[in-house]
């Protein structure tokens, strides 16, 4: 809670209480301790003991996380798309071009040149590194495109069906890191492609769910912590924050202005990922924080000191007294205190 909600609270537990609720200055002697011969307050409270969380539920979206594009890197007629939702793993074709099969390969670095015989360079490497684990051998994995590696290459080429050239055409692959789901088609069989054309949009395989907060919630987002996600079935199961990152909204309409915003990407344990649902909304619950064997009381029972800071009505028999009390972690309602004479089971005043 904000301190100006804290403010507002306590001068609502002072009128409440009593005239003399409202001190002008706590004594310095005996221990800041303030006797009054005022009426007990019309409510009273115990303090407690126990566990506060700062815990806020947020509503998120269950999907595959963030969309890639995939455009055509040459021209031809579209004659084969992988299916919407299916998953493609490498040496799969993501799609066909004038029949050839467009495939998929791992890698970070992205096709950019034609790769033969005499070129050097990490897209080398990254190309062997596939043909090794399709099981195409003969050649060092290394930087160095040599005869032995453009043999692999017409090898593969050959049970693809297309030219056995030797050579690879940044056309013919896709590189992504690892196996990847489609998402969308952009384009159909029987279209004519340019490049740059769009052909189709792909995910990951794995199940996200994505919640977008403002910037003030900050808090909540920590990467590696732990959240609990409520499915639209009632069921919950634990998730891991994977990824945080700050993100710019577009404004509504051309005169508004674009907000700030943060993006959390949360993951599920292995075999906990919910199933059936392509896309569905989720809540996550957040904790950011959690203060064990705490004294607390309801934050209605703080009351605001003229010479600052926050003090609680100490009811005893028939008196009360003003303590003043410093305040810890706030959470469902209640704060951490602490001070003297505050111990578990002292009553303190609160507003009817």
């Amino acid at each position: 809670m904000r301190r100006a909600s804290i403010v507002a609270a306590a001068a609502l537990t002072a009128s409440a209480a009593a005239a003399t609720a409202i001190v002008v200055g706590l004594p310095e002697a005996e221990g800041g301790n303030a006797p009054s011969a005022a009426a007990t307050p019309p409510a009273t409270a115990e303090v407690t003991r126990g566990t506060l969380i700062d815990e806020e539920t947020k509503t998120g979206d269950l999907g595959y996380g963030d969309t890639t594009a995939i455009k055509a890197r040459g021209s031809g007629t579209v004659t084969g798309l992988a299916a919407t939702g299916s998953t493609v793993t490498r040496g799969k074709p993501l799609y066909r071009v004038d029949d050839d099969p467009v495939v998929l390969l791992y890698g970070k670095l992205p096709a950019y040149r034609t790769l033969r015989n005499g070129v050097e360079g990490r897209d080398v490497k990254q190309l062997e590194q596939n043909l090794w684990a399709l099981g195409y051998r003969g050649f060092t994995v290394d930087k160095e495109y040599t005869s032995a590696t453009a043999d692999a290459v017409e090898e593969w080429q050959d049970d693809l069906g297309v030219p056995e050239t030797g050579v690879v055409d940044p056309a013919a692959i896709v590189y992504a890191a690892g196996p990847v789901r489609v998402d969308s088609h952009e384009a159909a069989a029987g279209d004519a492609l340019q490049p740059g054309g769009g052909v189709l949009s792909i995910t990951g395989t794995a199940r996200v769910a994505v919640v977008e907060m403002e910037i003030g919630d900050q808090r909540l987002a920590k990467k590696g912590a732990k959240v609990e996600v409520t499915l639209p079935d009632g069921n919950t199961t634990a998730a891991t924050i994977a990824d945080v990152e700050t993100v710019v909204v577009p404004a509504d309409n051309p005169d508004g202005e674009d907000t700030t915003a943060i993006k959390v990407t949360i993951t599920f344990p292995a075999g906990k990922a919910p199933k059936g649902l392509d896309a569905a909304a989720i809540d996550v619950a957040f904790t950011s924080a959690t203060a064990k064997d705490v004294l607390t009381v309801p934050v209605t029972a703080l009351l605001a000191l003229s010479e600052g800071g926050y003090g609680v009505e100490v009811v005893q028999g028939s008196s009360t007294s003003i303590v003043a009390v410093e305040t810890g972690m706030f959470a469902d309602g209640k704060v951490e205190i602490s001070g003297t004479g505050i111990s578990e089971g002292t009553v303190v005043g609160v507003p009817a």
